[in-house]
């Protein structure tokens, strides 16, 4: 009988069961396959040279940012972002901008003169950075760089102009509660019974320029006399009137209709308290009503009364310039 040879089988024999599994592989596609970094190297292969492509996957997957944030929450995402910005630092000079003190140039010139304060510290250098941890003083104030907030209101009747009344009347804050976690405060007073354009910010440096007296802000007021007020009565106001605080000359004055004589538009750039109601009572008119219906450039019109809305960046802007002219 023919011996043709036995093919791969099961041996009883250690050494034979061996090399039935090596004659296995051989005719086993699968075993061409790459081994996995963690495979056991064979008897005589070096470490060194066993395939750690899984590894490298792994590797990859660890230290690129881009795959690691495609599997990262969007919670854990945030609170990285979150974590990352209060440590981010910006310049200093930027930051004084962007706390609404000055422009960048003019941050520059305080560095330089040494009036800028980093954690107590004087400060002169330029390009220094600093974060938000970080404290940062001019004239003895600490700067914010909170974002700035801008609100344009059409101020009701019997409304105070205050962030709190002692009295409990309703006050302008009332009106504008929880329209932003940022602390926004009036530019400047409207009377209780005054209507009118009112802003209201957390720019501090805006609010100082629109309400001193350097800055000349234009402002329109609509006047509604008890009774028609007298041609002759013009030259007199136009003129200028000394009051108990001192002379006032508004800017202009006149009719609003000339069929309604009691009626009027007086412009005036004073910041005085009452200003216009004195001036007028000063002549014997009583103000029955009044209504501002422009400042520094802006009006209330589409603006309903009662209502606020945010201001655009076109109007910050315009503002801003009105007040560096």
């Amino acid at each position: 009988m023919i011996n043709k040879g036995r093919g791969p089988g099961k041996y009883k024999s250690t050494e034979r069961k061996d090399r039935n599994e090596r004659f296995s592989d051989k005719k086993n596609p699968r075993s061409n396959e790459k081994r996995s970094s963690f495979d056991r190297p064979e008897k005589g292969e070096s470490p060194e040279r066993r395939d750690t492509s899984e590894s490298s996957e792994r590797r990859d997957r660890r230290e690129s940012p881009g795959k690691r944030d495609r599997h990262e929450s969007p919670e854990r995402k945030d609170k990285r972002e979150l974590a990352n910005k209060k440590t981010e630092k910006i310049r200093l000079n930027k930051y004084i901008s962007n706390s609404g003190v000055c422009s960048r140039r003019e941050a520059d010139t305080l560095i330089e003169k040494g009036e800028i304060k980093v954690n107590g510290v004087v400060v002169k250098e330029m390009g220094v950075g600093v974060s938000p941890k970080d404290k940062v003083e001019y004239k003895g104030k600490v700067l914010s760089t909170e974002k700035k907030v801008y609100i344009l209101m059409n101020k009701p009747k019997d409304t105070v102009t205050t962030a709190s009344d002692p009295q409990g009347r309703r006050t302008v804050m009332d009106i504008i509660q929880n329209a932003c976690p940022e602390r926004v405060y009036p530019v400047g007073r409207l009377d209780r019974n005054t209507t009118g354009l009112l802003i209201l910010t957390n720019d501090g440096e805006l609010s100082k320029q629109l309400t001193h007296p350097s800055f000349e802000t234009k402002k329109i007021y609509h006047v509604f006399l008890d009774r028609p007020f007298l041609p002759e009565h013009f030259q007199t106001i136009q003129k200028g009137i000394e009051l108990e605080d001192g002379f006032i000359k508004p800017d202009s004055v006149n009719y609003v209709e000339q069929k309604d004589p009691s009626q009027l538009g007086i412009e005036i750039h004073s910041g005085k308290n009452r200003i216009v109601r004195r001036l007028f009572e000063h002549l014997g008119y009583e103000v029955e009503k009044l209504d501002r219906v422009l400042f520094a450039g802006l009006t209330k019109k589409n603006l309903p009364r009662g209502k606020w809305r945010f201001m655009d960046e076109k109007e910050v802007r315009f503002l801003k310039a009105e007040m560096n002219k």
